[in-house]
């Protein structure tokens, strides 16, 4: 009795400890404190922050900086109803944060990347870090300071050892992987001539289309958060010296003109976008496409149809990137958002592939130049391995 016992608490200790590793390490937080000094600041004025899992062995020089998601604000009011939350304050943020996928430190789990030093900003500014403007209003004591913040925290990791940094990764996810998008080439003007820089974009390709009512709901949508936070001068005068400024937030008029290296992972069926985007609540006032967005398996064939139509948009827009050398791409058939974070979608024994390819095998093999991949799925549901986002019910659709 005993014995078995023992081995059963020996399978429940292997259970969790292999559960750990799948599931990440605790990371915890770093507060750039003499950014208040320099008016880099989140919403509230409260110093940025990120968290810092140190590499090790061949990996101690190369870097990955990673910015986090969590949408945008366009006005007073809605960054004012952020700015007493985690994505306006650094003093609402969690101490501490699990790194798995491909921020992982097991070699099983991200061989590529593990031993590198890996960090995540926590963002905060509602832009995407690209705003910048002086003035406070005292009623609100909102700062609009995105781009300041995106500045000191690469010049705090370069004084912690990237200015060493024989290869670097911007990165991001949703939001944040918009500002890979438009911070891509200026990331690389930071660091060391000698450094190999690339850019990685995970759900940030964000398309410029109506919404199921017919509205350019979006398009008012970026122009508005750009004219807020005064991004306009922070965003590729590629772009705007042709465009107006909010237009310049879609990657579409953006990613031709990136000298940088760029990979961008995003689902055809972008789940955020689906409901963000083509579906807001705004354009569905009846809650038509609400069991719809929570779950994909939900959707009528008329929706179906619409979203096989989001998803030719989508191709569309994204073939201004081109078959270029230095460019790759993974886009899944998948209904999801944000897929190299999260170790079940990064790499695992069940993750989504495309071109019997997973996003972390796809992803290592265009950094270190061992083999192009330039891959788009085919349609929704033709693939087994999607992860597919369900949403819970009490979860709002629109976030």
């Amino acid at each position: 009795m005993e014995i078995t016992r023992i081995c059963q608490w020996l399978s429940l200790l292997i259970c969790v400890l292999l559960l750990l590793q799948t599931e990440g390490v605790p990371v915890g937080i770093t507060f750039v404190e003499n950014a208040v000094a320099k008016g880099a600041v989140c919403l509230d004025g409260s110093p940025p922050a990120y968290h810092f899992n140190k590499g090790s062995g061949a990996g101690i020089n190369n870097w990955i900086v990673h910015f986090e998601g969590g949408g945008w604000c366009n006005n007073v009011t809605t960054c004012l109803s952020r700015r007493d939350t985690r994505l306006g304050s650094s003093k609402k943020m969690d101490t501490s944060l699990s790194f798995s996928g491909f921020f992982s430190n097991s070699k099983k789990f991200n061989p590529d990347f593990y031993d590198w030093n890996r960090i995540k900003v926590r963002y905060c500014d509602g832009s995407s870090f690209t705003g910048d403007v002086e003035a406070v209003d005292p009623k609100t004591n909102l700062h609009f300071r995105g781009a300041r913040v995106f500045a000191v925290v690469v010049e705090d990791l370069l004084a912690k050892g990237m200015k060493n940094a024989q290869n670097a990764i911007i990165s991001g996810c949703s939001a944040g992987g918009l500002a890979s998008i438009l911070n891509c080439d200026r990331f690389k003007s930071l660091l060391p001539a000698t450094t190999k820089v690339k850019c990685l974009a995970d759900a940030g390709f964000f398309i410029n289309v109506k919404d199921v009512s017919g509205a350019q709901r979006i398009e008012e949508f970026y122009s508005q958060v750009v004219q807020t936070h005064g991004s306009a001068k922070n965003l590729p005068t590629s772009c705007t010296s042709r465009l107006r400024p909010g237009l310049c937030f879609f990657p579409q008029n953006v990613v031709s003109q990136i000298s940088t290296p760029i990979f961008f992972v995003n689902a055809a069926y972008d789940s955020w976008q689906i409901k963000n985007i083509l579906a807001p609540g705004a354009a569905d006032p009846h809650g038509q496409w609400r069991e719809c967005k929570l779950d994909i398996k939900n959707c009528s064939p008329n929706q179906l149809s619409v979203m096989q139509g989001f998803r030719t948009d989508f191709l569309r827009a994204f073939s201004v990137v081109g078959n270029g050398a230095s460019k790759g791409h993974f886009i899944d058939g998948c209904y999801a958002h944000c897929q190299t974070g999260i170790q079940e979608t990064w790499l695992r024994n069940d993750s989504p592939v495309v071109a019997k390819t997973s996003i972390a095998k796809a992803v290592g093999d265009w950094f270190y130049d061992r083999r192009p991949f330039r891959e788009i799925d085919c349609a929704y549901p033709c693939n087994p391995t999607c992860h597919n986002r369900i949403f819970d019910q009490n979860e709002r659709p629109d976030v």
